[in-house]
């Protein structure tokens, strides 16, 4: 797996039960997958070079991240290298305008949308679609919020085209709510689909996970499923796809995509028979899917983000003496404030004392005090 950080640390940690080999390309040696993974390779992505050697010997490489160039992607297909996903579903994943693009020729419901070059563009695409506000992001490099402006008006946009980046304007959308469908797809096209989850963000962040979407009818999830499946198997896509979704009163669109490991997803370690690490090996290994079902019937999961204190272990001992419940998975990542450490999960009947409210409640508490020291956001 290219990419040391905290998604390939947990996939290192899948790989273990099966006897897979499971080998990391990381930038150093405190990199999140670094510090556990048996087999660890420091070079740098954007090098070409350093691709080759690592990928030596391996059977199939994979991505933690969007970001190795899309030329040495083609390198690498060229000299013979397995990877999963390959260059050219990963190219959807790099550019949003292609992805756009792609998922409009395809039929599938997106955003209206357009390429902008100045303020006069993005003031003539507010006219053509829903006015103002209109969003700005960033055709390559966004993630987390990064790379995503929502402009009042055309001073604002103006700002943003100051960037000098690549840019493309979406329209507004007023969602009720967001979603996330994941699926697995094999080398030989198996799939499998996730329960579908809603996804609680804050400033662009995600911060809970809700699985199964509280409320969602069967048919809008059955909707999504198949939605993610057709667009893994149209863009040929073998791993995991996440598929982001507004939920809208006039039906889904799909906002955005990730062709690996997803926050979206953490929740299936504790809460699903197979977990997303696991079954993203099964898939690009070309081995029969695991079975994505639920293993309780409610599943919260919380991101632990840092605070000004560094000393999160400093905590265990008063988060797991309150709720013996929650598990705890902490990356190894220095703290600084705002960043994603960790994340915890609690599972449950979803009835009484286990409802959704009170699940949300000890996963929050549990999140704040290990990233801040204050039980605060239950």
């Amino acid at each position: 797996m290219v990419g040391g950080g905290q998604l390939a640390r947990m996939t290192c940690q899948a790989a273990i039960p099966l006897g897979i080999q499971f080998r990391v390309l990381a930038d150093t040696a405190v990199d999140s997958a670094a510090q556990v993974c048996p087999d660890v390779r420091l070079g740098d992505y954007h090098q070409l070079d350093d691709l080759l050697a690592f990928a030596a010997g391996c059977d199939v490489v994979t991505f933690d991240h969007e970001h190795v160039p899309g030329e040495h992607l083609a390198a690498l297909a060229a000299a013979g290298v397995p990877l999963a996903p390959g260059a050219g579903p990963l190219r959807y994943t790099q550019d949003k305008l292609a992805m756009r693009r792609e998922l409009t020729r395809l039929g599938v419901p997106c955003p209206r949308f357009a390429a902008v070059a100045d303020v006069a563009g993005v003031a003539r695409f507010a006219g053509q679609a829903a006015g103002w506000p209109v969003v700005l992001k960033a055709v390559s490099g966004g993630y987390d919020g990064r790379g995503v402006w929502v402009c009042d008006d055309a001073a604002a946009a103006s700002e943003v085209l100051a960037h000098g980046i690549g840019l493309l304007a979406e329209e507004y959308v007023p969602f009720q709510r967001e979603l996330a469908a994941l699926v697995a797809r094999s080398a030989h096209g198996q799939g499998a689909a996730y329960p579908v989850v809603e996804t609680v963000q804050r400033g662009g962040v995600c911060h809970e996970v809700l699985a199964p979407a509280p409320g969602l009818p069967a048919a809008v999830a059955e909707e999504a499923q198949r939605l993610a499946l057709d667009i893994a198997g149209s863009l040929g896509v073998t791993g995991l796809l996440a598929v982001e979704l507004f939920e809208t009163g006039h039906g889904l669109l799909v906002n955005e995509l990730a062709m690996r490991p997803h926050n979206s997803g953490h929740w299936t370690i504790e809460g699903a028979r197979t977990s997303q690490f696991e079954q993203h090996l099964r898939a690009v290994l070309d081995l029969p899917l695991g079975a994505p079902q639920p293993a309780a019937a409610r599943t919260v999961m919380a991101n632990v983000f840092g605070g000004q204190d560094p000393d999160v272990y400093a905590r265990y001992v008063h988060v797991m003496a309150a709720d013996p419940g929650v598990k705890v998975h902490m990356y190894g990542k220095a703290v600084r404030p705002g960043r994603k450490i960790g994340h915890v999960t609690v599972t449950g009947s979803g009835a009484g004392e286990e409802s959704l409210g009170v699940l949300r409640g000890r996963a929050l508490r549990a999140a704040s005090y290990l990233g801040t020291g204050k039980e605060s956001g239950a």
